[in-house]
């Protein structure tokens, strides 16, 4: 009997130990709640916040300083001054003092920045000098284009040039012609002029006539483009010649000659072309979004594949008021001096044409830019490893620099040579969605992708792991989500419903839903057992029998 009485009295106190301890953790958990609850939310790098209070003082991690608060392991705008876990288990990240960033920006330490050999240069003013390249070809100077066309009706009694790209010299003789209409002026000329001479006696009205027959004749013979030497041969002889000579009417070369000796040609047949190619055209097909920077009289450098080691200079005389539709280019003519016959027509050539802005420009170098497409990005370095994405608007580009109409100011330093932005494609997305089109609050971490929109719901399958009534929340081992693009994990979830989280038992299989409640916190909606499940089959059981009833 007695030994009962002991069993019960040591049972007895060993529940109240128990129930003491309850009570006792109990009672710390709740006073530290309210502590959490009564801090302030503190925004990262707000040191001087009421908050910053109550966070640790002391150096407890391996002497790495002073611990300011602690940030959400998956990069969610949510703080805290004492450790905790995130919904998902994990713990929350401590951010030590000198470590939390002072405003937006990519955070990289020194030792990076000097083995990534990142380089940055300031933003300044500078004239531009934009080089604009295109292709052309070689053109006769339509201004020095002659041709030998007749306007008589006559026969070619013979060829003095009788080879295309032969040299001419001006007033050399090209052909003999023959015409009966030339004949019959000749002849009214050298009658008239025999008439004033024999009637030297006859009456001033006479005379004046036939001087007035002299003139109109000789004018006859100029219309007919007959040169003076012929004109001055025909009053020394005061004969007419069955053969007339044709002379070339400029120096050059002859580019076209339809004409065979013993042909008839008609008035106004071509017989002869002849160019003169001391001075060409160059006309160089220019891309239209280049056009803009094209003016007269803007030098151009030329070279041509038969003469690789020569450069040749020439001047723009001309922009075409067209654009050809198949190329999108517009015409843009260039004159140039054609010493010693070196450009020929059709010659394929390259070309350069410099543009020089008067005006300073706020630039910065090419390799600055971060161009997504839709967007335009400059690293400005704001600190020591410290690198703020910013938004720029560009204007013209040249040697090797982009003007920035907006977006930084003169002095600022921009990244210039950080290939590790370039190549590790996902760390930089990252970076700048986490920015989005602005700058973010501080605090905020960057995320590789936006998170589920709120309300939504999600459909999973687990195992119940734990259920706490008091807190109001359950744990889960459930499996992949693949909504969320989540893996198997076990996490905790919020149940407001009462008669939900009274019907989940540990250990129990079960389908549930839920939803995001707020940033970061998870909500079971609904859950049922899952066919086959531990106590599925007693539960229908039950069920079936209370029907019978």
């Amino acid at each position: 009997m007695k030994r009962m009485i002991w069993v019960f009295a040591v049972c007895g106190l060993i529940g109240a130990s128990l129930a003491g301890g309850y009570w006792w953790g109990t009672t710390k958990s709740m006073q530290v709640a309210e502590i959490a609850a009564a801090a302030p939310h503190k925004p990262v790098g707000d040191t001087g916040s009421a908050a910053q209070a109550a966070l640790p003082r002391a150096a407890p991690d391996g002497g790495k300083g002073r611990i300011l608060y602690y940030r959400n392991p998956m990069g969610l705008p949510d703080t805290s001054p004492v450790p905790k876990k995130d919904p998902m288990g994990m713990d929350y990240v401590p951010v030590y003092e000198g470590d939390e960033p002072q405003g937006p920006g990519v955070k990289v330490t020194l030792d990076k920045v000097q083995k990534l050999g990142v380089r940055t240069e300031a933003a300044a003013l500078r004239n531009l000098t934009r080089t604009v390249r295109a292709v052309g070809t070689v053109e006769v100077d339509e201004r020095m284009l002659r041709t030998v066309a007749p306007r008589f009706e006559g026969w070619i009694q013979r060829l003095h040039v009788n080879t295309t790209g032969q040299l001419v010299r001006r007033g050399q003789a090209l052909m003999e012609v023959y015409s009966p209409d030339l004949v019959a002026a000749q002849q009214e000329y050298v009658v008239a002029t025999t008439g004033v001479a024999r009637l030297k006696d006859a009456s001033p009205e006479f005379q004046a006539s036939m001087r007035s027959l002299v003139e109109g004749s000789l004018q006859r013979l100029r219309n007919w483009d007959i040169a003076e030497e012929e004109l001055a041969r025909l009053r020394e002889e005061g004969k007419p010649t069955n053969a007339l000579t044709l002379r070339s009417p400029a120096s050059g070369v002859v580019l076209e000659k339809p004409s065979v000796q013993g042909m008839r040609f008609m008035p106004g047949e071509m017989l002869y072309k002849i160019a003169d190619l001391s001075s060409v055209w160059l006309i160089a097909d220019v891309f239209e979004q280049d056009l803009g920077l094209i003016r007269p009289g803007q030098s151009a450098s030329v070279r041509v594949n038969a003469y690789p080691d020569r450069t040749f200079k020439g001047r723009v005389a001309f922009v075409y008021p067209t654009v050809t539709p198949e190329t999108r280019t517009g015409k843009v003519r260039i004159e140039m001096a054609n010493a010693g016959k070196l450009l020929k027509p059709a010659m394929y050539a390259n070309v350069e044409l410099s543009s020089a802005q008067a005006a300073r420009r706020l630039t910065v170098p090419d390799t600055a830019i971060l161009d997504s497409g839709t967007r335009q990005l400059v690293l400005v370095q704001r600190g020591q490893g410290l690198f703020e994405p910013r938004d720029v608007r560009l204007g013209l580009r040249g040697d090797g620099y982009a003007e920035v109409l907006e977006g930084i100011k003169q002095g600022e330093e921009v990244v210039v040579s950080a290939n590790f932005l370039i190549d590790a494609e996902s760390n930089l997305k990252a970076a700048v969605a986490g920015f989005g089109q602005s700058a973010p609050a501080q605090g905020q971490g960057v995320q590789s992708k936006p998170p589920p929109r709120p309300g939504s719901t999600h459909t999973a399958e687990g195992t119940v792991e734990k259920v706490d009534a008091l807190a109001g929340t359950v744990s889960i081992a459930h499996g992949a989500v693949a909504s969320l693009k989540w893996p198997a994990m076990t996490m905790e979830f919020k149940v407001k419903d009462q008669a939900l989280l009274r019907g989940l038992k540990a250990g129990a299989r079960i389908r549930f839903e839920f939803a995001e409640e707020s940033s970061g916190v998870w909500a079971l909606i609904r859950g049922a057992p899952l066919a086959g499940a531990p106590g599925s089959a007693s539960k229908a059981a039950e069920r079936d029998a209370h029907q019978g009833h």
